[in-house]
């Protein structure tokens, strides 16, 4: 077989090529072992399964006793050492320790938060597209749109000062050029220093922040999570850093692609953007989760076996990797048909873009929503005529479906 989901090169290959070989993979019976490299100081290279049916991913995700998301679940697997210099990030975690995590910064996702939110993100969208507006045709949506909405919200929801956003900015561009993939040895380990530190100063930032929140708490969400509540939970100043960074990066990330790819599906499908223009109301909220389940913005998570067990005639052993990769189940045929066809009206309620179903679904997928929605009705009202020009620059990655760039006008 000419597949090989473990070999850099495989991510170079064109989007359909990628695609076709994934659906040649759902046909197989059982899934597919594949080998890792080991490169030094950064990867184990003990190899993993793949699961890309839907039904194989969404039995992993509901099952985290036997599929455990700890030490690891990003993929490549990180070397133990990195846990000790960042801290434990929930999607490292099992329960307790996760349900614990969890409990506290749900708040900031309540419907009551998010509700309170609309305001904000109402106004962010304006001042948006006010500056698009300004700045005139021929832009990169990615920079002028997509990538400022999501990191504003946030910094909005913590308390971030204005001084500090553009600092918080640049450290989650660093970030997230490091799930790319690295052309050698030594490229890699320079991203990996450039990355650590990035982690650590928006770690540290909020820190800092947690600090003074402390001894002067306001009605921000940093105040909520190192103030103790009635149950007398709070957050560690290490928990507060690594999840600052968790939802800057995948916060961030998950409404970004989907707003960036999500830009151009509309341009290049315009009988589907006539469809939503119709009635903007009624189907913009399928029209997001088409778009999530179409762009996978979130390519896949990991997991480690605990047990042994039988998945679709393949006996698991406890130490086994298994790779859920989000791309392929979301264009599984037997439950999406005509699955590379992009169409809003589609029943796509199922999709697992936001992880598959289960403890470690993402927390903030309604505020990825909400912003993706707002954004896309205050676009669509000034700018009816907002298209996008050429093909997008993407991110080589095999984690991050994320637009580098992406020229529009209006």
């Amino acid at each position: 077989m000419d597949i090989d989901l473990a070999d850099l090169e495989f991510w170079r290959r064109p989007l359909k090529e990628r695609h076709e070989a994934f659906a040649r993979l759902r046909e197989l019976d059982r899934p597919v072992f594949f080998t890792e490299k080991r490169v030094p100081l950064l990867r184990s290279g003990k190899g993993f399964y793949a699961l890309v049916r839907h039904a194989d991913v969404v039995e992993a995700s509901r099952n985290p006793k036997v599929f455990s998301s700890e030490p690891a679940a990003s993929s490549p697997e990180p070397p133990g050492w990195v846990k000790h210099v960042f801290g434990e990030s929930m999607v490292n975690m099992d329960d307790p320790r996760h349900a614990r995590l969890r409990r506290i910064v749900s708040r900031a996702f309540s419907p009551k938060m998010l509700s309170n939110l609309q305001g904000d993100i109402d106004r962010a969208c304006a001042r948006i597209v006010d500056d698009v507006v300004a700045a005139g045709p021929g832009g990169d949506f990615v920079t002028q749109v997509a990538a400022r909405l999501p990191i504003h919200v946030i910094c909005d929801m913590m308390g971030v000062p204005d001084e500090l956003r553009e600092r918080v900015h640049r450290h989650v561009d660093v970030s997230t050029a490091y799930t790319g993939v690295r052309p050698s040895l030594g490229r890699t380990v320079q991203m990996a220093a450039s990355n650590m530190l990035a982690l650590l100063a928006l770690q540290r930032m909020v820190i800092d922040l947690g600090r003074q929140r402390a001894k002067e708490p306001r009605g921000d969400l940093v105040s909520a999570l190192v103030t103790a509540n009635v149950d007398g939970e709070k957050l560690t100043d290490r928990e507060l850093g690594s999840f600052f960074a968790l939802l800057l990066v995948a916060g961030n990330e998950t409404a970004r692609n989907t707003m960036a790819h999500g830009i151009k599906l509309l341009t290049d499908n315009p009988e589907q953007r006539r469809l939503l223009c119709e009635d903007f109301e009624g189907r913009i909220g399928g029209a997001i989760e088409e778009m999530v389940r179409y762009v996978s913005p979130i390519m896949q998570f990991r997991r480690t076996v605990t047990e042994d067990y039988d998945l679709r005639g393949l006996h698991l052993k406890p130490g086994d990797k298994v790779v859920l990769f989000y791309g392929s189940a979301n264009r599984d045929e037997t439950v999406f048909p005509d699955p590379d066809r992009f169409d809003i009206t589609r029943d796509a309620k199922g999709h697992v873009g936001f992880g598959g179903p289960g403890p470690h679904f993402c927390l903030g997928a309604n505020l990825a929503r909400q912003e993706i929605r707002t954004m896309f009705r205050e676009l669509f009202t000034r700018l009816p005529g907002i298209q996008t020009v050429g093909e997008p620059e993407l991110l080589l990655s095999n984690f991050d479906n994320s637009v580098r760039s992406q020229k529009f006008t209006f």
